[in-house]
């Protein structure tokens, strides 16, 4: 299940960078959009939509990248993360929703639960 774990991490790292790569596109292709805009309403309501999304995404990408790091230090943390992030990604259909569930499937095997436990030194037998 370590080579699952793996991929599971090189995946989140690389759905991270495509969310933080679209926030960036975002961000151009709003600043062209209020480019062509003369009005200052339209100005406005494209800073309310633009912004949310743009934080958003690179929130999201963020938490991803930041999972996938601690899933290959074996962090329970980022199993839990890497999990509610897997599951967000089910919403992304279609090719989100195959990623959740190997996501999912992955990090919940009894395996690679037992790989994430966190091992407490035992001080009494010394």
């Amino acid at each position: 299940m370590k080579k699952h774990v793996t991929a599971v991490a090189i995946l989140q790292i690389v759905f991270g960078a495509f969310s933080i790569i679209g926030a960036i596109v975002l961000i151009f292709a709003f600043g062209i959009a209020k480019h062509f805009a003369d009005d200052q309403t339209a100005s406005f309501v494209l800073n309310i939509i633009s912004v949310p999304l743009t934080i958003g995404l690179v929130l999201l990408g963020a938490l991803d990248i930041i999972g996938a790091v601690g899933l290959f230090y074996s962090k329970n943390w980022a199993r839990i993360m890497t999990l509610v992030m897997g599951g967000l990604g089910l919403l992304n259909i279609p090719i989100g929703t195959l990623k959740g569930v190997y996501v999912i499937w992955t990090l919940v095997q009894p395996e690679t639960v037992t790989l994430f436990e966190e091992k407490k030194p035992d001080v009494l037998q010394q």
